[in-house]
Protein backbone atom coordinates (compact mmCIF):
# COMPACT_ATOMS: atom_id res chain seq x y z
CA UNK A 1 0.00 0.00 0.00
CA UNK A 2 1.29 3.16 -1.07
CA UNK A 3 1.76 6.06 1.31
CA UNK A 4 1.70 9.87 0.85
CA UNK A 5 3.17 12.76 2.25
CA UNK A 6 1.71 16.24 2.18
CA UNK A 7 3.56 19.47 3.31
CA UNK A 8 0.20 21.90 3.90
CA UNK A 9 1.48 25.38 4.46
CA UNK A 10 -1.02 27.93 6.57
CA UNK A 11 -0.76 31.58 7.26
CA UNK A 12 -0.27 30.72 11.28
CA UNK A 13 1.14 26.78 11.01
CA UNK A 14 2.61 24.36 8.98
CA UNK A 15 2.70 20.65 8.91
CA UNK A 16 3.88 17.20 7.43
CA UNK A 17 1.21 14.64 7.22
CA UNK A 18 1.21 11.32 5.78
CA UNK A 19 -1.03 8.91 4.64
CA UNK A 20 -2.08 5.96 3.45
CA UNK A 21 -4.36 4.70 0.47
CA UNK A 22 -7.57 4.78 3.12
CA UNK A 23 -6.35 8.47 4.03
CA UNK A 24 -5.59 7.42 7.31
CA UNK A 25 -3.78 10.76 8.48
CA UNK A 26 -0.37 11.11 10.85
CA UNK A 27 1.01 14.64 11.47
CA UNK A 28 4.87 14.18 11.83
CA UNK A 29 5.57 17.23 12.15
CA UNK A 30 3.60 20.65 13.14
CA UNK A 31 5.63 24.02 13.40
CA UNK A 32 4.60 27.32 13.81
CA UNK A 33 4.07 30.06 10.95
CA UNK A 34 5.80 33.40 12.24
CA UNK A 35 6.08 36.52 10.19
CA UNK A 36 9.07 38.89 10.85
CA UNK A 37 8.56 42.85 10.50
CA UNK A 38 11.68 44.54 10.25
CA UNK A 39 12.45 47.88 9.45
CA UNK A 40 8.45 48.45 9.47
CA UNK A 41 7.83 45.32 6.54
CA UNK A 42 6.10 42.25 7.34
CA UNK A 43 7.63 39.40 5.60
CA UNK A 44 7.61 35.38 6.08
CA UNK A 45 10.64 33.82 7.06
CA UNK A 46 10.69 31.47 3.84
CA UNK A 47 14.42 30.04 5.27
CA UNK A 48 12.75 29.06 8.59
CA UNK A 49 9.62 27.35 7.07
CA UNK A 50 12.21 25.65 4.60
CA UNK A 51 14.05 23.90 7.06
CA UNK A 52 10.61 22.86 9.13
CA UNK A 53 9.69 21.42 6.03
CA UNK A 54 13.02 19.47 5.33
CA UNK A 55 12.72 18.28 8.66
CA UNK A 56 9.37 17.09 8.89
CA UNK A 57 10.34 15.03 5.78
CA UNK A 58 12.88 13.53 7.21
CA UNK A 59 10.36 11.99 9.37
CA UNK A 60 8.15 11.31 7.15
CA UNK A 61 9.43 7.60 6.38
CA UNK A 62 9.14 5.98 2.91
CA UNK A 63 6.51 7.91 1.13
CA UNK A 64 5.39 7.21 -2.92
CA UNK A 65 5.39 10.98 -3.55
CA UNK A 66 4.64 14.52 -1.64
CA UNK A 67 3.06 17.71 -2.62
CA UNK A 68 3.24 21.20 -1.25
CA UNK A 69 0.28 23.54 -0.79
CA UNK A 70 0.27 26.77 1.00
CA UNK A 71 -2.11 30.21 1.34
CA UNK A 72 -2.50 32.24 -1.64
CA UNK A 73 -0.88 36.11 -3.43
CA UNK A 74 2.76 35.67 -1.70
CA UNK A 75 5.88 34.84 -3.59
CA UNK A 76 9.20 35.20 -3.54
CA UNK A 77 11.27 36.80 -6.65
CA UNK A 78 14.43 35.30 -8.16
CA UNK A 79 17.44 36.53 -9.87
CA UNK A 80 18.93 35.55 -12.93
CA UNK A 81 21.16 32.65 -11.32
CA UNK A 82 18.00 31.72 -9.59
CA UNK A 83 19.06 32.97 -6.24
CA UNK A 84 16.42 34.62 -3.75
CA UNK A 85 16.53 38.33 -4.14
CA UNK A 86 14.69 38.99 -1.27
CA UNK A 87 12.71 37.46 2.10
CA UNK A 88 8.79 37.34 0.46
CA UNK A 89 6.45 40.33 1.63
CA UNK A 90 3.49 39.04 3.77
CA UNK A 91 0.03 40.38 2.51
CA UNK A 92 -1.11 41.40 5.54
CA UNK A 93 2.18 44.57 5.35
CA UNK A 94 -0.24 47.06 3.84
CA UNK A 95 1.85 48.56 0.70
CA UNK A 96 -0.69 47.94 -1.45
CA UNK A 97 -3.05 49.32 0.74
CA UNK A 98 -3.88 52.42 -1.81
CA UNK A 99 -4.93 49.66 -5.06
CA UNK A 100 -7.92 50.07 -6.38
CA UNK A 101 -10.41 47.80 -8.26
CA UNK A 102 -10.06 47.31 -12.22
CA UNK A 103 -12.83 46.42 -14.29
CA UNK A 104 -10.10 44.97 -16.89
CA UNK A 105 -8.64 43.27 -14.15
CA UNK A 106 -11.53 41.16 -13.55
CA UNK A 107 -12.96 41.07 -16.98
CA UNK A 108 -9.00 39.01 -18.12
CA UNK A 109 -9.18 37.05 -14.58
CA UNK A 110 -12.32 36.74 -12.74
CA UNK A 111 -10.30 37.59 -9.38
CA UNK A 112 -12.32 39.70 -7.15
CA UNK A 113 -10.81 42.71 -5.48
CA UNK A 114 -8.46 42.40 -2.67
CA UNK A 115 -5.74 45.07 -2.04
CA UNK A 116 -3.17 42.39 -1.58
CA UNK A 117 -3.52 40.25 -4.54
CA UNK A 118 -0.60 39.52 -6.18
CA UNK A 119 -0.62 41.78 -9.66
CA UNK A 120 -0.90 45.01 -6.69
CA UNK A 121 2.01 43.64 -4.83
CA UNK A 122 4.03 42.93 -7.96
CA UNK A 123 2.89 46.43 -9.02
CA UNK A 124 4.69 47.85 -5.88
CA UNK A 125 7.97 45.71 -6.35
CA UNK A 126 11.56 46.28 -7.58
CA UNK A 127 11.18 44.03 -10.09
CA UNK A 128 14.37 45.68 -12.31
CA UNK A 129 16.33 42.15 -11.03
CA UNK A 130 13.99 39.64 -10.96
CA UNK A 131 14.08 36.77 -13.20
CA UNK A 132 10.90 34.50 -12.17
CA UNK A 133 8.60 35.36 -10.18
CA UNK A 134 7.42 31.88 -7.83
CA UNK A 135 4.57 31.67 -5.19
CA UNK A 136 5.32 30.26 -2.00
CA UNK A 137 4.56 26.59 -2.86
CA UNK A 138 6.20 27.04 -6.24
CA UNK A 139 9.45 28.68 -4.66
CA UNK A 140 9.77 25.49 -2.35
CA UNK A 141 9.09 23.09 -4.72
CA UNK A 142 12.02 24.57 -6.76
CA UNK A 143 14.68 24.83 -3.47
CA UNK A 144 13.26 20.52 -3.07
CA UNK A 145 13.98 19.57 -7.03
CA UNK A 146 15.68 22.49 -8.73
CA UNK A 147 12.62 22.49 -10.90
CA UNK A 148 10.47 26.04 -12.12
CA UNK A 149 7.19 26.21 -12.91
CA UNK A 150 3.93 27.56 -11.69
CA UNK A 151 0.84 25.41 -10.59
CA UNK A 152 -2.29 26.94 -12.02
CA UNK A 153 -4.68 26.92 -9.10
CA UNK A 154 -2.57 28.88 -7.42
CA UNK A 155 -1.37 31.07 -10.47
CA UNK A 156 -5.29 31.68 -10.89
CA UNK A 157 -5.12 34.14 -7.62
CA UNK A 158 -2.56 36.49 -8.93
CA UNK A 159 -5.28 37.86 -11.15
CA UNK A 160 -2.80 37.57 -14.09
CA UNK A 161 -4.22 34.25 -15.35
CA UNK A 162 -6.97 34.81 -18.36
CA UNK A 163 -9.79 32.58 -16.69
CA UNK A 164 -11.11 31.49 -19.56
CA UNK A 165 -8.69 29.73 -20.97
CA UNK A 166 -6.14 29.21 -17.96
CA UNK A 167 -2.50 30.77 -19.04
CA UNK A 168 -0.94 33.63 -18.58
CA UNK A 169 -2.47 37.10 -19.60
CA UNK A 170 0.61 38.21 -21.52
CA UNK A 171 -1.60 40.99 -22.93
CA UNK A 172 -2.53 41.76 -19.64
CA UNK A 173 0.80 41.71 -18.03
CA UNK A 174 2.34 43.74 -20.85
CA UNK A 175 -0.25 46.98 -20.51
CA UNK A 176 0.53 46.86 -16.86
CA UNK A 177 3.84 47.25 -17.76
CA UNK A 178 5.04 44.11 -16.20
CA UNK A 179 7.67 42.14 -16.83
CA UNK A 180 6.62 39.17 -19.00
CA UNK A 181 9.86 37.13 -18.23
CA UNK A 182 9.10 36.89 -14.92
CA UNK A 183 5.83 34.25 -14.77
CA UNK A 184 6.76 31.09 -15.45
CA UNK A 185 5.76 27.65 -17.41
CA UNK A 186 2.26 26.69 -15.70
CA UNK A 187 1.74 23.45 -14.24
CA UNK A 188 -1.59 21.04 -13.64
CA UNK A 189 -2.30 19.36 -10.55
CA UNK A 190 -0.88 15.74 -11.06
CA UNK A 191 1.92 16.85 -13.21
CA UNK A 192 5.15 15.34 -11.72
CA UNK A 193 8.24 17.88 -10.84
CA UNK A 194 11.21 16.02 -9.72
CA UNK A 195 12.52 14.06 -7.43
CA UNK A 196 12.92 14.89 -3.48
CA UNK A 197 15.76 13.32 -1.55
CA UNK A 198 14.24 12.16 2.38
CA UNK A 199 17.19 10.82 4.17
CA UNK A 200 18.21 7.47 2.03
CA UNK A 201 15.22 7.73 -0.17
CA UNK A 202 13.78 10.00 -2.77
CA UNK A 203 10.06 10.53 -3.96
CA UNK A 204 8.42 12.09 -6.41
CA UNK A 205 7.45 15.61 -5.77
CA UNK A 206 3.62 16.04 -7.45
CA UNK A 207 1.92 18.87 -8.54
CA UNK A 208 -1.59 19.35 -6.32
CA UNK A 209 -3.88 21.95 -6.15
CA UNK A 210 -1.03 24.21 -4.72
CA UNK A 211 -3.10 26.83 -3.73
CA UNK A 212 -4.96 25.36 -0.28
CA UNK A 213 -8.39 26.22 -0.88
CA UNK A 214 -8.09 24.35 -4.40
CA UNK A 215 -7.29 21.37 -2.22
CA UNK A 216 -9.45 21.87 1.09
CA UNK A 217 -12.29 21.83 -2.00
CA UNK A 218 -10.91 18.97 -3.45
CA UNK A 219 -11.48 16.64 0.24
CA UNK A 220 -15.16 18.10 0.39
CA UNK A 221 -17.46 15.00 1.08
CA UNK A 222 -19.87 16.15 -1.22
CA UNK A 223 -22.48 13.52 -2.56
CA UNK A 224 -24.21 15.67 -5.17
CA UNK A 225 -23.53 18.88 -7.15
CA UNK A 226 -26.50 20.98 -4.89
CA UNK A 227 -23.42 22.36 -2.43
CA UNK A 228 -21.78 25.01 -1.04
CA UNK A 229 -18.80 24.66 0.60
CA UNK A 230 -16.80 27.17 3.41
CA UNK A 231 -13.45 26.57 3.88
CA UNK A 232 -12.67 28.03 6.83
CA UNK A 233 -9.49 28.68 8.59
CA UNK A 234 -7.79 31.69 9.09
CA UNK A 235 -10.06 33.04 6.00
CA UNK A 236 -13.45 31.80 5.20
CA UNK A 237 -13.75 31.36 1.56
CA UNK A 238 -17.50 30.90 0.82
CA UNK A 239 -18.47 29.78 -2.56
CA UNK A 240 -19.92 27.26 -4.77
CA UNK A 241 -18.22 25.09 -7.28
CA UNK A 242 -19.02 25.74 -11.46
CA UNK A 243 -17.82 24.59 -14.78
CA UNK A 244 -17.69 28.01 -16.15
CA UNK A 245 -16.64 31.21 -14.58
CA UNK A 246 -19.47 33.95 -13.90
CA UNK A 247 -17.79 36.87 -14.29
CA UNK A 248 -21.36 39.95 -13.32
CA UNK A 249 -19.88 40.59 -9.93
CA UNK A 250 -16.62 41.94 -8.95
CA UNK A 251 -17.04 41.13 -5.39
CA UNK A 252 -16.64 37.30 -6.37
CA UNK A 253 -13.90 35.78 -7.42
CA UNK A 254 -13.40 33.12 -9.84
CA UNK A 255 -10.40 30.67 -8.64
CA UNK A 256 -9.23 27.70 -10.84
CA UNK A 257 -9.98 24.25 -9.18
CA UNK A 258 -8.65 20.87 -10.33
CA UNK A 259 -10.35 19.13 -13.63
CA UNK A 260 -11.32 22.33 -15.25
CA UNK A 261 -13.89 23.60 -12.28
CA UNK A 262 -14.00 26.80 -11.08
CA UNK A 263 -14.20 27.83 -7.33
CA UNK A 264 -16.43 30.71 -7.28
CA UNK A 265 -16.26 31.84 -3.63
CA UNK A 266 -15.88 35.31 -1.75
CA UNK A 267 -13.05 35.58 0.81
CA UNK A 268 -14.89 36.65 4.47
CA UNK A 269 -12.40 37.73 7.66
CA UNK A 270 -12.48 33.95 9.23
CA UNK A 271 -11.15 32.83 12.33
CA UNK A 272 -8.32 35.83 12.32
CA UNK A 273 -10.47 37.94 14.46
CA UNK A 274 -10.46 35.25 16.96
CA UNK A 275 -7.15 34.41 16.38
CA UNK A 276 -5.96 37.69 17.14
CA UNK A 277 -8.46 37.88 19.86
CA UNK A 278 -6.63 34.68 21.73
CA UNK A 279 -3.38 36.22 21.22
CA UNK A 280 -4.29 39.68 22.83
CA UNK A 281 -5.91 38.08 25.66
CA UNK A 282 -2.53 36.14 26.42
CA UNK A 283 -3.82 32.79 24.77
CA UNK A 284 -6.04 31.64 26.47
CA UNK A 285 -7.49 27.78 26.26
CA UNK A 286 -10.37 28.21 23.47
CA UNK A 287 -12.24 25.59 24.81
CA UNK A 288 -13.62 26.24 28.05
CA UNK A 289 -14.13 29.87 26.22
CA UNK A 290 -16.22 28.50 23.43
CA UNK A 291 -18.19 26.90 25.83
CA UNK A 292 -18.97 29.35 27.89
CA UNK A 293 -19.64 31.77 24.94
CA UNK A 294 -22.37 29.09 23.89
CA UNK A 295 -24.18 29.73 26.86
CA UNK A 296 -23.46 34.02 26.61
CA UNK A 297 -26.43 36.09 25.41
CA UNK A 298 -27.28 35.80 21.85
CA UNK A 299 -26.73 38.54 19.48
CA UNK A 300 -25.39 41.14 22.27
CA UNK A 301 -22.93 42.62 19.43
CA UNK A 302 -22.30 41.77 16.20
CA UNK A 303 -19.91 43.60 13.66
CA UNK A 304 -19.12 43.51 9.97
CA UNK A 305 -16.41 40.83 10.00
CA UNK A 306 -15.44 41.88 6.55
CA UNK A 307 -14.83 45.30 7.42
CA UNK A 308 -11.03 46.60 6.25
CA UNK A 309 -10.22 47.42 10.05
CA UNK A 310 -9.56 44.23 11.19
CA UNK A 311 -7.15 43.29 8.54
CA UNK A 312 -4.15 44.26 9.85
CA UNK A 313 -2.29 42.48 12.89
CA UNK A 314 -2.98 44.44 16.34
CA UNK A 315 -5.29 44.68 19.39
CA UNK A 316 -8.55 42.89 18.08
CA UNK A 317 -10.48 43.54 20.76
CA UNK A 318 -10.18 46.93 20.84
CA UNK A 319 -11.44 47.57 17.23
CA UNK A 320 -14.22 45.05 17.65
CA UNK A 321 -15.25 47.54 20.78
CA UNK A 322 -14.72 50.34 19.00
CA UNK A 323 -17.01 48.86 15.45
CA UNK A 324 -19.47 47.95 17.93
CA UNK A 325 -19.60 51.84 19.26
CA UNK A 326 -19.77 52.81 16.18
CA UNK A 327 -23.07 50.85 15.23
CA UNK A 328 -24.48 51.97 18.43
CA UNK A 329 -24.26 48.62 20.14
CA UNK A 330 -22.52 48.21 23.62
CA UNK A 331 -19.26 46.57 23.24
CA UNK A 332 -18.98 42.93 24.68
CA UNK A 333 -18.36 42.73 28.35
CA UNK A 334 -16.18 40.29 28.97
CA UNK A 335 -13.99 37.54 26.83
CA UNK A 336 -17.18 34.66 26.17
CA UNK A 337 -19.45 38.05 25.03
CA UNK A 338 -16.41 38.84 22.67
CA UNK A 339 -16.09 35.23 21.43
CA UNK A 340 -20.24 34.89 21.30
CA UNK A 341 -19.86 38.63 18.79
CA UNK A 342 -17.12 36.77 16.54
CA UNK A 343 -18.49 33.79 16.09
CA UNK A 344 -22.17 35.20 15.35
CA UNK A 345 -20.35 37.38 13.24
CA UNK A 346 -18.86 34.84 10.98
CA UNK A 347 -22.34 33.13 11.11
CA UNK A 348 -23.57 36.59 9.53
CA UNK A 349 -20.79 37.06 7.15
CA UNK A 350 -21.39 33.30 5.73
CA UNK A 351 -25.10 33.81 5.36
CA UNK A 352 -24.60 37.31 3.36
CA UNK A 353 -21.95 35.64 1.17
CA UNK A 354 -23.57 32.34 0.39
CA UNK A 355 -27.05 33.92 -0.41
CA UNK A 356 -25.31 36.46 -2.82
CA UNK A 357 -23.34 33.70 -4.51
CA UNK A 358 -26.55 31.50 -4.70
CA UNK A 359 -28.33 34.45 -6.56
CA UNK A 360 -25.56 35.27 -8.88
CA UNK A 361 -24.95 31.81 -10.09
CA UNK A 362 -28.44 30.36 -9.98
CA UNK A 363 -26.88 27.73 -8.48
CA UNK A 364 -29.49 25.22 -5.79
CA UNK A 365 -28.04 24.45 -2.38
CA UNK A 366 -29.20 21.82 -0.48
CA UNK A 367 -26.17 21.60 2.04
CA UNK A 368 -23.14 23.32 3.10
CA UNK A 369 -20.11 21.47 3.50
CA UNK A 370 -17.76 22.91 6.36
CA UNK A 371 -14.09 22.60 6.14
CA UNK A 372 -11.25 23.08 7.73
CA UNK A 373 -10.18 24.39 11.03
CA UNK A 374 -13.61 25.57 11.66
CA UNK A 375 -14.99 22.58 11.46
CA UNK A 376 -13.65 21.38 15.10
CA UNK A 377 -15.70 24.52 15.86
CA UNK A 378 -19.16 23.44 17.02
CA UNK A 379 -20.13 26.65 17.92
CA UNK A 380 -19.42 28.59 14.49
CA UNK A 381 -20.79 25.44 12.62
CA UNK A 382 -24.30 25.49 14.60
CA UNK A 383 -24.86 29.15 14.17
CA UNK A 384 -24.21 29.08 10.70
CA UNK A 385 -26.11 26.50 9.95
CA UNK A 386 -29.21 28.76 11.86
CA UNK A 387 -27.93 31.67 9.80
CA UNK A 388 -28.52 30.31 6.34
CA UNK A 389 -30.84 28.17 7.34
CA UNK A 390 -29.27 24.58 5.60
CA UNK A 391 -27.72 21.74 7.07
CA UNK A 392 -23.82 22.27 7.85
CA UNK A 393 -21.89 19.06 7.51
CA UNK A 394 -18.56 19.69 9.28
CA UNK A 395 -15.05 17.96 8.40
CA UNK A 396 -12.60 16.85 7.43
CA UNK A 397 -10.87 19.60 9.58
CA UNK A 398 -7.80 18.31 7.59
CA UNK A 399 -9.19 18.82 4.49
CA UNK A 400 -6.24 20.87 3.01
CA UNK A 401 -3.86 17.98 3.74
CA UNK A 402 -6.95 15.53 2.84
CA UNK A 403 -7.10 17.27 -0.58
CA UNK A 404 -3.36 17.47 -1.25
CA UNK A 405 -3.27 13.90 -0.91
CA UNK A 406 -5.42 12.61 -2.54
CA UNK A 407 -4.62 15.15 -5.83
CA UNK A 408 -1.18 12.63 -5.46
CA UNK A 409 -3.46 9.59 -5.09
CA UNK A 410 -4.78 10.14 -8.44
CA UNK A 411 -1.45 9.49 -10.42
CA UNK A 412 -1.00 6.33 -8.13
CA UNK A 413 -4.12 4.57 -9.30
CA UNK A 414 -5.77 4.79 -6.20
CA UNK A 415 -8.78 7.13 -7.44
CA UNK A 416 -9.77 7.90 -11.28
CA UNK A 417 -11.90 10.85 -10.81
CA UNK A 418 -12.96 14.16 -8.65
CA UNK A 419 -16.26 12.01 -7.48
CA UNK A 420 -14.07 9.31 -6.28
CA UNK A 421 -11.92 11.63 -4.26
CA UNK A 422 -14.83 12.94 -2.58
CA UNK A 423 -16.53 9.18 -2.08
CA UNK A 424 -13.58 8.08 -0.37
CA UNK A 425 -13.48 10.98 2.24
CA UNK A 426 -17.01 10.61 2.62
CA UNK A 427 -16.14 7.18 3.08
CA UNK A 428 -13.30 7.73 5.54
CA UNK A 429 -13.33 10.63 7.19
CA UNK A 430 -14.99 11.87 10.84
CA UNK A 431 -17.88 14.06 9.57
CA UNK A 432 -20.70 16.09 11.50
CA UNK A 433 -23.83 16.91 10.92
CA UNK A 434 -25.79 20.19 12.04
CA UNK A 435 -29.22 21.38 11.46
CA UNK A 436 -30.53 24.56 11.34
CA UNK A 437 -32.77 25.23 14.11
CA UNK A 438 -33.60 29.25 15.33
CA UNK A 439 -35.72 31.89 14.38
CA UNK A 440 -34.19 32.85 10.86
CA UNK A 441 -36.32 36.46 11.24
CA UNK A 442 -34.26 37.35 14.02
CA UNK A 443 -31.04 36.81 11.94
CA UNK A 444 -32.76 39.28 9.01
CA UNK A 445 -33.06 41.69 12.11
CA UNK A 446 -29.67 41.42 13.44
CA UNK A 447 -28.15 41.48 9.70
CA UNK A 448 -30.11 44.88 9.61
CA UNK A 449 -27.64 46.47 12.35
CA UNK A 450 -24.94 46.31 9.37
CA UNK A 451 -26.37 47.79 6.90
Amino acid sequence: MSAFAAVDLGASSGRVIVSDESLRLSEVHRFANRPVRVSGTLYWDILGLYREIEYGLGLAGPVRSVGIDSWAVDYGLLDSAGKLLGNPVHYRDGRTRAAEPSDELYAASGIQFLAFNTVYQLLADRLDRAETMLLIPDLIAYWLTGEIGAEVTNASTTSLLDVHDRTWARGLIDRLGLPSRIFPPLRRPGDPIGAVPIGDRSAELVTVASHDTASAVVAVPATSERFAYISCGTWSLVGVELTAPVLTSRSFTNEAGIDGTIRYLRNVMGLWLLQECLRAWGEPELEPLLAAAAGSRPFAAVVDADASVFLPPGDMPARIAAECRRTGQDPPADLPAFVRCVMESLALAHRATLRQAIRLTGREVEVIHLVGGGARNALLCQLTADACGLPVVAGPAEATAVGNILVQARPAGVVTSLAEMRALVAGTQRLTRYEPKGDEARWDEVAAVLR
